[in-house]
This record gives C-alpha cells, sequence and structure tokens, in this order.
C-alpha cells in the first residue's frame, strides 16, 4: 500500500466521517461538535450509540442506513448525516429517515400514550441546496413544523437541520466561535499539512491524533483509499456532469442562437424580396397605365390589386 500524499484524513468520506464522529471513543468529538451547533439551545452531556441500520415493518420496507445514530441522555433521538451530492428527492429522504427513530418509540402493549422524545435529524451538506424557504445568505438552517400564518411552532420535537458547508468560506484568521472551527475542519482538514495555530483548542486534541493518516493501521489505511476513492469517484462524476451541463448548455444555446439568426437573416431576404418585387411591379404598372391601358387591365397582368394601382 502506497503512502497517502495527505497528513490527515478527509471528513467528507465515509471512512473520515464515521471514524471522527461515529464510534464511541470518540463520542466527546461528536458531543462538542453537536454543542457548538445548537450553540446552548440544547446541550448534550452524554450520548449512547445506536445501531445505525433500521429495516422496515416488512421484508418489502425500504431499510435505512444512518452514518451517525445516537441517543441523549434524556432519550433524544439525533441523526448524523454527511451527504456528499445532491438528491431530487432529498427533503423527502430526510423526512422518511425521521420516521425511524420515532416508529421505535412506540412502547409495546396497550398503556402507552404516544408520547415521543425530541427527534435531531442534522445533515452536513457539502452542497447548495438552492431551497427558496432558505435564507441564502445564511449557512445553517433549523427546520420545525409552524403554523404557516403565525409561524409560530406547532410541534417542538422534531427538528432538521441542513448546514451547507460547501458554502462556508472563512480563512484561519477569521475563526471565532468553536462552531466555525468545525465547520473548517469538516471542510479543509484533508488540506492541512500541519495544525493551525487557531485549533490548538484541548477540544480538537483527539481529533488531530485519529485524523493522522501515518497512525492507520493497514487496514485502516485500505478502508480508508476505498472510502477516499469513492468519494473522488462521485466529486469526478459531480463535476464531468456540470462541465458537460455547462458545455452541452452552451452548444444548444449556440445552436439555437444559430438557428434563431439563419431564421431571421432568411426572413430578412424574404421581405427585402418582397419589398424589390413589389416596387418592380410598381414600375411597370405605371409604365403601363402611361400607355392609356385601363387600370383593371394593369392589376390583372402585373398581379397588383387596384388599391394598390391608386398610388401609382
Amino acid at each position: 500500500m502506497r503512502e497517502l500524499e495527505d497528513r490527515y484524513i478527509s471528513l467528507l468520506t465515509d471512512f473520515g466521517f464515521k471514524r471522527i464522529f461515529g464510534t464511541a471513543p470518540n463520542k466527546e468529538l461528536l458531543i462538542c461538535f453537536l454543542n457548538s451547533l445548537f450553540d446552548g439551545t440544547q446541550v448534550i452531556r452524554d450520548v449512547k450509540y445506536l445501531n445505525n441500520e433500521h429495516l422496515g415493518d416488512s421484508s418489502l420496507d425500504r431499510k435505512a442506513i444512518f452514518d451517525v445514530y445516537c441517543e441523549g441522555e434524556n432519550g433524544e433521538k439525533f441523526i448524523v448525516e454527511m451527504q456528499n451530492a445532491y438528491q431530487e428527492f432529498f427533503k423527502d429522504r430526510s423526512l422518511f429517515y425521521t420516521t425511524f427513530p420515532i416508529r421505535e418509540q412506540a412502547e409495546k402493549g396497550s398503556e402507552w400514550d404516544f408520547r415521543l422524545t425530541h427527534v435531531y435529524t442534522v445533515a452536513l451538506l457539502n452542497f447548495d441546496m438552492h431551497e427558496d424557504s432558505f435564507d441564502a445568505d445564511d449557512i445553517c438552517h433549523t427546520v420545525k413544523l409552524c403554523d404557516v400564518k403565525t409561524n409560530k411552532v406547532f410541534y417542538s420535537k422534531l427538528d432538521f437541520i441542513y448546514v451547507e458547508i460547501a458554502k462556508f468560506d472563512k480563512t484561519e484568521d477569521e475563526l471565532v466561535t468553536l462552531y466555525d472551527k468545525w465547520l473548517y475542519v469538516l471542510k479543509n482538514l484533508s488540506r492541512l499539512e500541519s495544525r493551525p495555530k487557531v485549533l490548538l483548542d484541548k477540544v480538537f486534541d483527539r481529533l488531530f491524533e485519529e485524523a493522522e493518516i501515518a497512525k492507520f493501521t493497514p487496514r485502516e489505511l485500505r478502508e480508508y483509499e476505498d472510502s477516499r476513492k469513492a468519494y473522488r469517484d462521485l466529486k469526478n462524476s459531480l463535476d464531468t456532469a456540470k462541465r458537460e451541463g455547462i458545455a452541452e448548455g452552451m452548444e444548444k444555446g449556440l445552436a439555437e442562437g444559430l438557428e434563431k439568426g439563419l431564421a431571421e437573416g432568411m426572413e430578412k431576404g424574404r421581405a427585402e424580396e418582397r419589398r424589390k418585387s413589389l416596387a418592380e411591379k410598381r414600375e411597370i404598372a405605371l409604365q403601363l397605365l402611361a400607355t392609356g391601358m385601363p387600370a383593371e387591365q394593369v392589376s390583372a397582368i402585373v398581379g397588383l390589386p387596384m388599391e394598390e394601382l391608386k398610388d401609382c
């Protein structure tokens, strides 16, 4: 296995994301990130990792596999997902995934009163959602069930949090909050040659220790290589599709422009021919009328209506 040129793993890969946020020994990193995201609106002191694969009620049902699925000390459920590519029905997927932690709370027996604990879906997006309902100037968006007229929260125990990390563009010198630093790490970790001073906080000690590729076992190295290849293949496919889409759009626009220009040119040519033909007919009509030929006969010969001859 050849040595990778990067010093640290990419958290945008499946392997890197789950290594840092999805393992019990590193749960303090997940807790730290989530607390920086919630910024005091929700305080997480501990989490317990749950089975991240969920099957439907029957063998015919769809299943859901979460990147990270855990439970807080008060029973609240957290789904944390890294999404690298836009999907047409991504919002539907987010909603579908929340049905699993909701349904599993149903207690067996007839005494259950339908009381549910809070469910949070945190989606880290390596793309711009271009969602009309979002503030385009923000990166983090929290979606709740609200009354559309009053904008007041109708149900407070279901949160969808979308973080468009692709839009995060702060430099090292601009990192102020812990949340800023986490977003910077999520987006740029694999590009770092050394640990920046701004990230020397003790909370990141474990992160950089776990992220250093040189400390990987041969098996971990193979798994990371496979994960990084899958990520790069996806990115290359998206970039190629984007380039081809632009090229196709330009080609289509050029073809449509040429077609439109040709049509307009032909129409102008036909209009000019009609103008010249009319002028020639009028000239002939004038000559025939000058000989004393009746207007009706001149109209029949040159093909001009009587109304046209009145102007000659």
